[in-house]
């Protein structure tokens, strides 16, 4: 029987895999690690072979029923919880048209609007007088850009405390209504959060990328990486679109510093593929990054031009080879017909670790981007802490393996939900054989629901393993493992 094309295309995107794998033994340090891959999978299988399997599994966040949480003219959205100050900070794009449309944008007002809370759901606009808008100061706009020229797609980085210039806060930004030589993607510093140093603002890339553009740092290259659109080569120039190309892509540009100007030279790393093509989402709205755990995590905006955008996971181990799961499971869908967000949804892996929980903030749309007549708000979406992907095993019970590791000592914490089955782990050496003491036999299991779990065998520690080459083998059935990680003792 000949298998079809959809189907094909499905295994296909199955099978591949995001990056080489690791130099093994693995040294995985006290870092979580992730299944949003087979990274650190060495084989993964069920007891019933022809009939079960271990799977990969999204779970998608839950939007808050207090949505949407701020209402009016907000754009993109940029949430950090400021630990000393004991809020919430949110930085928003608003704008104010000037022209006859909102297609006209040289005649649109962007800037950088700010709110705050003291639990992350209910939020306050202050009244600043900072800039005037609108004719007036009564507002909570706190930077205009470069000469208070416009500003655009905020995002506050997360980055190395040697690289902040002794600002508690960075922002990177895009302008495109200063003078020639000066727009494109810009940074720029503040203490508070509100004031915002202009002696500060750099240019670091003077490309016409008209979407959030996404920055990291990425510890282990010791580079800045930015996700950007090509537009230095794509509509970059009035013309038929044969001529033109389409821009909507996503692109990379890196450099070793953060404050002072990148050459312009994105390259192209992630296109619409054959599956989207399906559902006509055949080009990319932009796409912001975190890089956290040695993976970059993104939330792909997934457009249907010109219509409708939803955000998508993404994820990536060196920033160029992106995974998509093969179902394309949604992390913020649309809204049912008639909600505040049916039309579009600009989400980000920026999540606010709450206690057991990820908070994801996200802007939303009940117009399409066509159209004139829409109205935008932000909104919550709560998930487990590093809970968007599991290896679950089936009702027969499943095994995973991991990759040969180094293990840093001391306990094994592991992320998991198996409260209708149980989660055990073997230790073994590098061919499999069993390390006297830690069996699953040897093992207390585990029936619970948990962020963090330490694992115990009866009579033995992990810790006398610290420094030795090992694998776990993770029993599950009908249990989710999300994470597992060294715990080292003091």
């Amino acid at each position: 029987m000949k298998m079809p094309l959809w189907a094909l295309c499905l295994v296909i995107a199955t099978t591949l895999q995001a990056a080489p794998p690791p130099a093994e033994p693995v040294e995985i340090g006290t870092t979580p690690q992730f299944f949003v891959d087979d990274h650190l999978v060495d084989n993964r299988w069920a007891l019933k072979q022809k009939r079960e399997a271990v799977l990969r599994v999204f779970h998608a966040p839950v939007k808050h029923a207090a949505n949407p949480l701020l209402a009016g003219e907000t754009g993109f959205v940029s949430v950090a919880k400021d630990e000393q100050a004991g809020v919430f900070r949110m930085w928003y794009q608003t704008h104010t048209w000037t022209g006859k449309g909102p297609e006209d944008e040289s005649k649109t007002h962007y800037g950088i609007a700010y709110a705050e809370s003291k639990d992350g759901v209910a939020w306050q606009r202050p009244k600043l007088g900072l800039h005037e808008w609108k004719g007036t100061k009564d507002n909570n706009i706190v930077y205009k850009g470069f000469n208070n020229s416009r500003a655009s797609g905020p995002q506050i980085i997360q980055l190395p405390e040697a690289d902040r210039r002794g600002f508690k806060f960075v922002l990177t930004y895009r302008t495109s209504g200063a003078k020639r030589g000066n727009n494109g993607v810009r940074v720029v510093g503040s203490q508070d959060g509100v004031h915002w140093d202009e002696k500060s603002d750099t240019l670091i890339c003077q490309l016409p990328s008209d979407t959030m553009n996404s920055i990291v740092h990425d510890s282990a290259r010791k580079e800045y990486v930015m996700f950007c659109r090509p537009k230095n080569r794509y509509r970059i120039f009035e013309g038929d679109i044969l001529d033109t190309g389409e821009s909507r892509r996503i692109a990379r540009i890196s450099h070793a510093n953060l404050w002072e100007e990148w050459k312009p030279v994105p390259q192209a790393i992630l296109t619409p593929d054959e599956l989207d093509a399906r559902a006509n989402f055949n080009a990319f709205y932009g796409m912001p990054v975190r890089y956290h755990a040695g993976i970059y995590w993104g939330a792909l905006w997934c457009f249907r031009f010109n219509d409708h955008i939803f955000t998508e996971p993404a994820f990536s181990r060196d920033g160029f080879d992106f995974d998509r799961l093969p179902d394309r499971p949604k992390l913020l869908p649309l809204g049912e017909d008639g909600a505040w967000d049916d039309s579009m949804t600009f989400g980000s892996m920026d999540w606010v670790e709450m206690g057991d929980e990820w908070w994801y903030y996200y802007s939303g749309w009940d117009g399409d981007h066509g159209g004139k007549e829409r109205n935008a708000a932000i909104g919550l979406a709560r998930g487990r802490k590093e809970g968007l992907v599991s290896l679950r095993g089936p009702r027969g019970g499943g095994v995973v393996v991991t990759r040969l590791l180094k293990w840093h000592g001391g306990k094994l914490l592991v992320n998991a939900d198996a409260a209708k089955g149980e989660l055990k782990v073997r230790v073994s050496d590098a061919t499999r054989k069993i390390i006297p003491g830690f069996d699953h036999t040897d093992c207390e299991p585990f029936t619970g629901n948990a962020t963090v779990h330490e694992m115990k065998w009866r009579g033995q520690s992990l810790d006398t393993l610290a420094g030795k080459e090992l694998r776990f083998e993770f029993f599950l059935r009908e249990a989710d493992l999300f994470t597992f990680r060294a715990n080292a003792s003091k």
